[in-house]
């Protein structure tokens, strides 16, 4: 079953397929858990297969309420409330949640996150150091801000150099169309959607910045109360990214189907994007503790964080 949850996004919503039938026994329901909910995001791979092919319920047994979410940190808004149980996101909506003292923990990781930044047509800017003084959009609090602050970083620039745009992608969506920012920070699948539009370019993409990473994020409460079924949770999105990724021309018909964009622009997106989910390793645990430090470095976080304090790994 699905609830939405956001405001209406850049493209129409549409129904995924029902979840495939598989063989075997089913797991028992664990009796303290009814349902799981998930935060999903449309432009996500891997929840959006595992919601199609129902991978968390072959592992956990447990049906998944899907609640659609337009982009992160709205969803993790939702985890801190209690609304939801789990959820995919970028890298920088956990940092801005523990700094805010949210009981949440990191359960896996999403390798990969593409990201890049684009231009509108008419656009004057050649280099990354052209975006001093400019209107840079970028989802507050999303990966998309930390990838600013990287490209930032890139061009010897500071924050306080550009007029930071704060917009949600189908506001900045539509900002970007009507020329009304100078650029726009972004992800999958909303670089491709504009980056083969007339007169659009893009400046740089994170091939050329630095890799990022997403991750799979539960509840404290969730984890603290069933940390086997959390573990079942990850087995399960990590057997619909490899299938995801064992054909992504199936798994792009079956993004167009769900969001409404071409297929085309799903298979261009896919390539850019390994969606591969595992287990957080020490060296992801660095280098997102990094990310937090640059965040509190341009005051965009109020305190120091640690972030291996909320990193939740299943007992061996």
């Amino acid at each position: 079953m699905t609830s939405h949850v956001s405001r209406r996004g850049l493209i129409r919503a549409a129904s995924i397929v029902a979840p495939l039938v598989f063989a075997g026994n089913r797991p028992a329901m664990p009796a303290e858990v009814k349902v799981i909910r998930a935060g999903f995001q449309k432009g996500e791979p891997v929840e959006m297969t595992a919601r199609a092919t129902g991978d968390v319920e072959k592992v956990t047994g447990v049906p998944i309420e899907w609640i659609e979410f337009q982009f992160g940190p709205p969803m993790l808004e939702a985890m801190r409330a209690g609304a939801i149980d789990i959820g995919a996101v970028g890298d920088i909506p956990p940092i801005f949640a523990q700094a805010a003292k949210a009981d949440l923990r990191y359960i896996g990781a999403n390798l990969g996150a593409p990201q890049s930044v684009l231009l509108p047509p008419g656009s004057k800017i050649q280099t990354l150091a052209d975006l001093k003084g400019k209107k840079l959009a970028f989802g507050r609090g999303s990966s998309a801000h930390n990838f600013t602050l990287l490209v930032l970083e890139k061009a010897s620039l500071k924050y306080s150099d550009i007029e930071p745009i704060s917009l949600g992608p189908a506001d900045a969506g539509a900002a970007f169309e009507r020329g009304a920012i100078d650029a726009w920070s972004i992800w999958e699948p909303y670089a491709s959607l504009f980056n083969n539009r007339p007169g659009v370019r893009t400046l740089t993409t994170n091939a050329e910045i630095g890799t990022q990473n997403g991750f799979i994020m539960a509840s404290g409460a969730f984890v603290r109360s069933s940390p086997g079924l959390a573990a079942k949770v990850l087995e399960g999105l990590t057997a619909a990214g490899r299938y995801a990724n064992a054909d992504q021309d199936r798994t792009a018909g079956l993004l167009a189907d769900a969001t409404g964009i071409p297929r085309d622009v799903w298979a261009r997106a896919l390539k850019n994007d390994p969606f591969r989910v595992g287990p957080i390793t020490d060296a992801i645990v660095a280098e997102q503790q990094k990310t937090a430090d640059r965040f509190r470095a341009n005051g965009l976080i109020p305190i120091d964080i640690k972030v291996a304090d909320i990193v939740w790994r299943p007992e061996a």
